[in-house]
């Protein structure tokens, strides 16, 4: 059974959550932005395939990228015209390949660039939203998202009427906004009806990086590498709505973005911001990859950022495998019943890489420590029920059992040694319907 064959994916009753048909839907996605302009079909069923085989159920993608969008796969000579039949063609098809695999594609209209030139405004941009619903309105496995790395205040009227446009023609499918570094959809779009969840772009920058004198330095808060706090502020805003981010800093991408000489972000580091967004309370959580993003095909020739790989290499890098066991460790549990609860914490919580995130439900906890140090926690008077804990390995998605703590009223554990520079782990504590 696919998602949809349970129903199409909504919001959940609590305004947190995804679900199809009451089944709680955990979004694992992926930034494939250049999927359709540089893959031909054959080479896009490779990396969905790949992305299906790590447990990804979203592959968010932009159908225009560039104008007059004329681009060929060095290796495929996929046909990338966007002004040509064929190119659309092109695209329904592989969007119609996920549905095969029984994954969701969140579709991106353009990226902001289209917008920012003016070249989609708001004489046209009725025409080509009537024209994505002809292409795509039967297909099940569909999520809008606007915007693409442009800030909601650029052209707001333009997104409006898009946005009116396509949940008028397509009431079931829900629409996201991925904005620019650093923001929320919630800041310009969060009342819009249209609007069935958030989605916050966290970035790639450092803690120290708030100023580098670049085209993505922003006005707002600057929360560096916190990602945790875009989750806490979009739900606690009146009338909350799912949130997710939708690009966090990506595997293998110079810290900071601009300068190919810094160090490149790790899988240790696409794990610490998954771990701390969804135990905060994100509806799931997207990962990126340098060279996946782009899809960067020919090593004669630079990439942007810094890119090492050619994207067939790239899809093999451990961060990605790694994602699929916090989704499996979230489906493991009725994580649409959990939420952010630091308050167990009875050593303290910590800033930045010491920081705990802790997430709890009716018959679970879960912690996660970055940097492997010890700590303490209150456990919950769960009435009636054996606890059990065991140590969760996030580069393997193994649990090591740790033993019996039913009764106990306060836990301090240290998590085991890895002797590596990377001992991040999760405490899991779970309940059985057993008697105590």
């Amino acid at each position: 059974m696919k998602f949809w064959d349970y129903g199409p994916l909504q919001v959940c009753g609590n305004n947190r959550y995804l679900e199809n048909g009451g089944r709680p839907f955990f979004w694992l996605g992926d930034t494939a932005w250049l999927l359709f302009q540089q893959c031909s079909s054959e080479e896009a069923c490779v990396y969905m395939r790949n992305r299906k085989q790590k447990g990804f159920n979203v592959l968010q993608a932009t159908l225009i990228h560039n104008m007059p969008g004329k681009f060929q796969s060095s290796l495929a000579k996929a046909p990338c015209d966007v002004t040509e039949k064929g190119y659309w063609d092109h695209c329904e098809d592989i969007v119609k390949k996920a549905e095969e695999l029984g994954m969701y594609m969140a579709l991106l209209p353009t990226w902001g660039s289209i917008v920012k030139s003016g070249i989609l405004n708001l004489e046209n941009v009725g025409t080509y939203g009537e024209y994505l619903c002809g292409r795509f309105g039967d297909c099940p496995n569909i999520i809008w998202l606007l915007g693409g790395d442009i800030r909601g205040d650029v052209n707001p009227e333009l997104y409006r009427k898009l946005g009116r446009i396509l949940k008028e023609r397509m009431p079931k499918v829900l629409i996201g906004y991925h904005p620019f570094g650093q923001t929320s959809s919630s800041l310009w779009f969060h009342e819009e009806p249209w609007l069935d969840f958030n989605m916050f772009q966290s970035g790639h920058r450092r803690y120290d990086q708030g100023v580098l004198k670049q085209w993505d330095d922003v006005g707002e808060e600057f929360y560096g590498e916190d990602n945790w706090k875009y989750v806490d502020r979009d739900l606690k805003r009146e009338n909350p709505k799912p949130t997710v981010d939708g690009e966090p800093s990506y595997e293998w991408i110079p810290q900071g973005l601009h300068d190919p000489a810094e160090p490149c972000w790790q899988a240790w580091d696409v794990r610490r911001y998954a771990y701390w967004s969804v135990f905060q309370g994100a509806m799931g959580h997207t990962y990126g990859d340098n060279a996946i993003m782009q899809f960067y095909n020919d090593s004669t020739r630079p990439g942007s950022y810094g890119v090492r790989e050619v994207w067939q290499e790239a899809m093999h890098h451990e961060g990605s495998s790694h994602m699929g066991h916090l989704a499996a460790l979230m489906n493991s549990v009725n994580f649409t019943a959990g939420q952010a609860a630091e308050a167990l914490l009875t050593s303290g919580q910590k800033e930045k890489y010491e920081r705990v995130a802790v997430f709890a439900g009716p018959d679970f906890v879960f912690c996660y420590d970055y940097m492997g140090e010890e700590f303490s926690i209150r456990l919950p008077k769960w009435q009636g029920k054996k606890q059990y804990a065991s140590w969760y390995d996030p580069t393997s998605g193994i649990y090591s059992y740790i033993g019996e703590v039913s009764g106990t009223k306060e836990l301090t554990v240290r998590p085991p040694k890895r002797y590596c520079g990377q001992n991040d782990w999760v405490l899991t504590i779970k309940s059985t319907g057993g008697e105590a």
